[in-house]
């Protein structure tokens, strides 16, 4: 349990699992507290400490989820993810990914997207489990049914409202607000109106010291796309002239536009290979200038470079005037931009027997990782996720089947060659101890060539189901 200050009292700011058991809760006071569980073991909190773990957290969100993040002190993260979660496979996969990687580290974490900070700070802290992404143009009914505490009141203002009978956002939601201001001060009304998007709360982005990046204001705010295209031009100049001094190259570089309005419009891409190449660089950023909504002017540019990692020089021609190898970055770094890189990959083998195993995703231009599938036994150019059941007519357990019926279409078997026995890999799961797998690569009447395997050797059931499926489909 971590211990702390309020004023003149010592309270509990934190405790596990265990210590809220005993009836221990955030807010209760010390002495209380170790009355209630003997043997209390008590930590003393390091505010210091914790804001720069958090600022670490910060950074490491920002290198790989959004151009713009900031620490929401004590215990949270603000990422602005529009225009950056397709990158991640959509909302819903950015945030399951978010919080699996802070829980394999230790971090017990939950998240939500929202229209406004406002709203995603109060549903992350009380209605995700452990994630929740609202509609689009929510409103106010899905805060209504919140604690009061999720405006991010003062204690004391809070405690006030409860006293007065308002116990949810929608009790105070249903005042007229101008009473509420007489009554209250400004601080409540200022919090609903940036809970529902009625007023702006921009956020300050973390920026590492150590980052790389190149700044141009403006004396006259731009909106045009012309102009801004040339403003892009001018700082990935400057930046890779800084990148290259160092030796570095970009992986990822953020553009922050700050618009007159104070609202930043941030966009981001990512690079397959580090690169100080200027003119690839600006025309990524120049792809996307439709995404950037200048408003009524941008009045301040900032490209960063948010990840950078050590550049070799390569030899571009060879002295024996061998022809050099095809660079296709360009084409990736395309393609990656525009779909995400999750959906741009290459296939590399697994040692494993179980054909859905053999195979991983890479990056597309990772190294080579030196494995190679067996050449004894081809493999079907396109695997099924899943194997589909097929209704066969076959002769006996060693043989192929004579007709088989797929997808509703009943097709003959012209040619057949198996079979290949595959056995379950029982050191995974166990009840892969006793599994078999007959494979057959065979040819209908058209030509098309499948391959097909039955579950089971054919007689004893603790070895499968003896049901038939199709697994892949050659050329």
């Amino acid at each position: 349990m971590l211990a702390g200050r309020e004023g003149n009292r010592r309270i509990v700011l934190a405790a596990d699992g265990a210590a809220k058991t005993a009836g221990l809760r955030v807010g209760m006071p010390l002495a209380k507290a170790q009355i209630l569980a003997p043997g209390l073991i008590v930590q003393n909190a390091d505010a210091k400490a914790d804001a720069k773990a958090l600022d670490r957290l910060a950074v490491w969100t920002l290198q790989r989820y959004a151009p713009m993040v900031a620490a929401d002190y004590p215990d949270g993260i603000v990422i602005e993810s529009t225009g950056a979660d397709h990158l991640h496979g959509g909302e819903a996969a950015m945030l399951a990914g978010l919080v699996g990687r802070l829980a394999a580290s230790g971090f017990a974490a939950k998240a939500a997207v929202a229209d406004t900070l406002g709203a995603a700070h109060a549903l992350a802290r009380y209605a995700a489990r452990p994630t929740l992404i609202a509609t689009l143009g929510h409103g106010t009914a899905i805060l209504a049914p919140l604690p009061l505490e999720a405006l991010r009141l003062p204690d004391a203002l809070s405690s006030e409202l409860y006293r007065l009978g308002f116990e949810r956002i929608g009790d105070v939601l249903a005042q007229p607000r101008a009473p509420l201001t007489l009554r209250f001060g400004p601080e409540l009304v200022r919090r609903i109106e940036q809970a529902l998007g009625e007023r702006a709360e921009p956020i300050e982005p973390i920026r590492p010291p150590d980052m790389i990046e190149a700044r141009r204001a403006f004396a006259e705010p731009i909106a045009a796309a012309e102009t801004i295209a040339r403003a892009i031009a001018h700082l990935t100049s400057q930046l890779c002239k800084a990148l290259e001094l160092k030796g570095l190259g970009a992986r990822r570089l953020d553009l922050l536009c700050r618009r007159i309005d104070n609202q930043a419009v941030a966009v981001r891409v990512g690079l397959a290979a580090p690169s100080h190449d200027a003119r690839r660089i600006t025309r990524l950023f120049c792809d996307k200038i439709e995404t950037i909504d200048p408003g009524f002017g941008i009045e301040v540019m900032t490209l960063a470079a948010t990840v950078a990692e050590p550049l070799a020089p390569k030899q571009t021609v060879s002295p024996l005037g061998e022809a050099a190898a095809a660079d296709i970055c360009d084409l990736v770094d395309t393609l990656a931009n525009r779909v995400g890189e999750r959906a741009i990959y290459r296939i590399a083998p697994v040692a494993s027997d179980a054909p859905e195993r053999s195979i991983r995703h890479i990056p597309a231009l990772a190294p080579e990782t030196g494995a190679t599938w067996s050449p004894h036994w081809p493999r079907p150019a396109r695997l099924f996720p899943r194997p589909e059941r097929i209704e066969t007519v076959a002769l006996l357990p060693d043989h192929p089947p004579a007709v088989f019926t797929w997808r509703g279409v009943r097709r003959r078997v012209r040619r057949a060659d198996g079979p290949e026995r595959l056995f379950g890999e029982w050191w995974k799961r166990e009840v892969e101890l006793c599994a078999v797998r007959d494979y057959f690569r065979i040819e209908d009447e058209s030509g098309a060539r499948y391959w097909i395997f039955r579950s089971g050797d054919g007689e004893d059931a603790a070895t499968g189901s003896q049901r038939w499926f199709l697994h892949g489909i050659f050329g």
